[in-house]
């Protein structure tokens, strides 16, 4: 229990009573008050509200039109929701935020906005123009119990880019992007161009690739080697906008529920849809980390502007020539980063846009900025260096706590147990159904090499199985595995059904799958049954 007190003359730490309790209370009195003084909120991101720290994870998809991000939310959700268009024009014209209500219906733009409850007051800044397309569609679904899902319009290509839209439309998913959980960028495997449009709102993602995965969809209406190529040209695009040494993770199938095209690839898009569908169910549990870890990157982000900000007040003359000399610091600003890198110990990647903070600086008056102010600045450090640690302990607690806490109902019951369970009677789990012990077929071929090694008392020993286990090349430290599974009773020796199922299990490795960590009961032999479910 933490409360308030002196002892050595410093204040004891604050008690949060949860995660979300403790954000909202260490942004209100200790982060904002340094936005507010030195007008973060007119330069980089609106002031958070306590709707920003309850709502729900968020899932945003964003894509060229006709990439399938619609029709990826209703294979989610297995259920259509209001305001739902699909075809392969432009048909999503609107920002939809698909989140759970326990009537379906329709909130407008201008509702949604006033409402205190929801995350998105702060979009009222971007006017009439954009809160006419945008909107809630509310509706009673499993899946939205854990997740909210943003649909955005598809983003345009071609002649159709000449057309404006009347709303900042990368401006838009950058403020999306802040809030969200994950970000999915669609690709049509047909329609691979990167147009201006996608170009720019990728770079407008640019400080959120921790969030985002890509996704090629349609990938069954095409044959395998022309996906290989398909793939590549991806990365290849993907690599020219997203300046990061690490790949990004792409997953790749045919995300809705209709029938293969070309069905050569299948269980690698299981696979992949098995993978992307993990991901997105851990975003409950991960949730308070996500947001912790947000106000971090929003606390640094704040902590530099002020730098920039006072650098600025200070450099400009008290009385005369104040025009001139803001116009020289705008044009200089790369050098007052230096500056304030040196000067703070500030890393490079923690200061903003230059080109897009000389354009907001020269709307500015800069004797109108605030001076350095130590105590805000000495808030948010401490923030930084003693709330922050605290609270992230309190993330583990409330995670194990809470170990359950995944997205489910829809596409995600699917898969989740019986014979259409990904890898189900593959691999340790073949003959999962079978009343035969599914090593008795090969058992024979087994049996004569093991004769061969001249069994003492119907057994051979580590040292003689060892030599035969290493002609399959695997490492000790999966051979070990294997021997410990198959001695069932543990003796130290392997009878001829135990050298058997060490081959079996040795089988099953050297086609590509997992060994399990405990002997399945269908592959104990079945003069161990006994034994082995002991």
């Amino acid at each position: 229990m933490f409360s308030w007190s002196k002892r050595n003359g410093k204040k004891d730490p604050e008690l949060f009573q949860n995660v979300s309790d403790g954000l909202k209370r260490l942004y209100r009195n200790k982060l904002f008050p340094l936005e507010d003084t030195y007008r973060f909120h007119d330069f980089h991101s609106p002031a958070l509200e306590d709707a920003d720290f309850d709502n729900k994870p968020m899932v945003l998809l964003v894509g060229q039109y006709s990439t399938g991000k619609t029709t990826f939310i209703r294979h989610l959700m297995e259920q259509d929701f209001p305001g739902m268009r699909i075809g392969p024009e432009p048909t999503t014209d609107s920002f939809i935020a698909v989140m759970h209500g326990d009537q379906d219906g329709v909130i407008p733009g201008n509702a949604l906005v006033v409402d205190p409850k929801k995350p998105f007051r702060k979009l009222n800044a971007f006017g009439n123009a954009f809160l006419n397309r945008f909107m809630c569609a509310q509706l009673k679904n499993p899946v939205l119990e854990s997740i909210s899902i943003i649909d955005t319009p598809g983003i345009l290509s071609g002649e159709k880019q000449r057309i404006s839209r009347g709303y900042d439309f990368a401006a838009v998913l950058e403020w999306f992007a802040e809030r969200v959980d994950r970000i999915i960028l669609l690709f049509d495997a047909h329609k691979l161009d990167i147009s201006d449009e996608f170009s720019e709102v990728i770079k407008a993602l640019k400080n959120h690739e921790d969030k985002m995965r890509v996704v090629l969809n349609k990938a069954d209406q095409i044959s395998t080697q022309q996906l290989m190529r398909v793939y590549g040209a991806l990365m290849w695009s993907l690599g020219k906008i997203i300046n990061t040494p690490e790949v990004v993770r792409v997953y790749i199938g045919s995300f809705w529920a209709q029938p293969l095209l070309i069905p050569d690839n299948r269980k690698l898009f299981e696979a992949e849809e098995q993978d992307l569908f993990r991901d997105i169910q851990s975003l409950p549990r991960n949730a308070a980390l996500r947001k912790l870890n947000d106000l971090i990157k929003r606390a640094r982000l704040a902590k530099v502007h002020a730098y920039i900000i006072t650098s600025l007040k200070k450099e400009m003359p008290a009385m005369f020539g104040k025009d001139s000399k803001k116009k020289e610091l705008i044009t200089n600003l790369g050098a007052i980063y230096e500056k304030v890198e040196k000067e703070h110990n500030i890393s490079p990647g923690d200061f903003p846009n230059l080109k897009k903070m000389q354009d907001l600086l020269a709307s500015q008056d800069f004797a109108k900025f605030p001076v350095m102010r130590p105590k805000l600045l000495e808030a948010v450090e401490d923030m930084l260096a003693n709330d922050i640690a605290r609270l992230m302990t309190l993330v583990r607690q409330e995670e194990a706590a809470m170990p359950d806490q995944m997205v489910k109902g829809g596409a995600f019951e699917g898969t989740m147990n019986g014979p259409f369970g990904l890898g189900y009677g593959e691999g340790a789990g073949e003959g999962i159904d079978e009343l035969e012990w599914v090593v008795a077929k090969d058992k024979p071929s087994y049996d004569e090499i093991f004769y061969t090694l001249s069994p003492v008392n119907g057994k051979v020993s580590g040292a003689t199985a060892k030599k035969e286990m290493l002609k399959s090349k695997l490492p000790n430290t999966v051979l070990g595995k294997i021997w410990a599974l198959a001695d069932v009773d543990k003796d130290g020796f392997l009878d001829d059904e135990e050298f058997a199922l060490a081959n079996h299990l040795i089988k099953v490795k050297l086609e590509g799958y997992e060994l399990p960590a405990k002997l399945p009961p269908h592959l104990v032999p079945p003069s161990k049954r006994e034994q082995g479910q002991d």
